[in-house]
């Protein structure tokens, strides 16, 4: 598939083939990438130690602005970053946040994963289908609403679960939710059930590039600190406290292994000595030793004991080595001998240097 000033020409994008939208007349429309746009780029790219670890908030920052990635956008990504437009849009196409194509000025996106599916998810689903006349991924024809299905949005205790711009519209039905979008397309802003107050897809997609979607402090700790219904979520733990339950209690720290007889400090040397650790234990073990083989074994093994003495031989001689040719199973190895060639019934065998004797023939 072919993106608009890709300097590679063509690139096979990631999980999904579907195109970035590039029709000449949606490209004419969308707002510019202007150097604000590149100065926040270069902002994110210094939060991080490698420059292209910045795509994902710089995909987020693109669609703050244009609505989705479009060509454009990923090769501005792409050229901030010194990588290909290939690399970039592998990465775009293989998370459904980023958009390929014009989104509206909302994101409905609804749960038809397994709870919320027997719980009305699915139907949910159909009905706005057929009150926008759009399908999934799909944008009204009014702008206002891009439609799409989830596959779990994490809040199984709220089933069936709306989200718009990423904000909780929880434990919705078929009227509820088309009451929902109808105040959408009407350009209301519903409060959602818990989280922030509504904005719209750019402004939550500006917030995820890691900048404030909100005009000043005020709106953004009023924001943080906005009303939130969490009943479901915090039932199980009313319910304890009226029953007087509580989890079973916290393990400690693990104990102590137990005393093997050896003293404390032959294991955790002081380092106050002057000696090596190793030294100072090994003193401590062989002062603490309460039998003349117990003393005798610590000191064997003292950093500091002597190498013992070779073995004394027959002949008085010290030392462990065996004369060349008189080891076992070297009989005739030995200097000034060569072992006897073998016999054979009618003499020696010849031989050849390296190998058995030959076969008779």
């Amino acid at each position: 598939m072919s993106f608009p000033g890709s300097p590679e020409g063509a690139a096979t994008t990631g999980l999904d083939s579907s195109p970035f939208e590039g029709r000449p007349e949606v490209l004419d429309a969308l707002p510019p990438l202007t150097e604000q746009t590149r100065a926040e780029a270069r902002e994110v790219m210094a939060r991080y130690p490698q420059p292209r670890s910045a795509l994902l908030p710089m995909l987020h920052l693109v669609q703050s602005y244009q609505g989705f990635v479009s060509p454009q956008g990923l090769a501005f990504c792409a050229e901030e970053l010194g990588l290909t437009t290939a690399e970039v849009a592998a990465v775009a196409t293989f998370y459904t946040m980023y958009k390929r194509r014009q989104t509206g000025r909302h994101l409905v996106s609804v749960c038809t994963n397994t709870l919320c599916a027997v719980l009305g998810g699915q139907r949910i689903f159909d009905a706005l289908k057929a009150d926008l006349g759009v399908g999934h991924d799909e944008t009204a024809a009014d702008g206002s609403v891009t439609l799409e299905h989830a596959e779990c949005l994490a809040a199984c205790d709220y089933a069936p679960v709306v989200t718009v711009d990423y904000e909780f519209y929880d434990q919705q039905n078929v009227d509820s939710a088309r009451e929902l979008v109808a105040a959408l397309r009407r350009g209301e802003k519903p409060l959602p059930t818990r989280g922030a107050p509504l904005t719209d897809f750019k402004g939550v997609s500006r917030q995820l590039a890691g900048f404030s979607q909100h005009a000043d402090a005020v709106a953004a700790a009023a924001a943080v600190d906005a009303p939130g219904s969490y009943e479901p979520s915090l039932r199980g733990v009313r319910l304890a406290a009226e029953r007087g339950e509580s989890a079973p209690p916290m393990r400690g720290p693990e104990p102590e292994p137990a005393d093997t007889g050896e003293p404390r400090e032959t294991v955790r040397p002081s380092g106050t000595t002057g000696e090596t650790p190793g030294k100072e234990a090994a003193d401590a073990r062989v002062a603490a030793a309460d039998t003349p083989a117990e003393k005798a074994g610590a000191a064997g093994s003292h950093p500091d004991a002597a190498e013992p003495a070779g073995r004394r031989l027959p002949d008085g001689r010290e030392g462990t080595d065996t004369p060349a040719g008189q080891e076992p199973g070297t009989t005739g190895q030995g200097p000034g001998g060569r072992p006897p060639a073998p016999q054979g019934p009618d003499g020696p065998s010849r031989t050849i240097e390296g190998r058995g004797p030959q076969r008779r023939r």
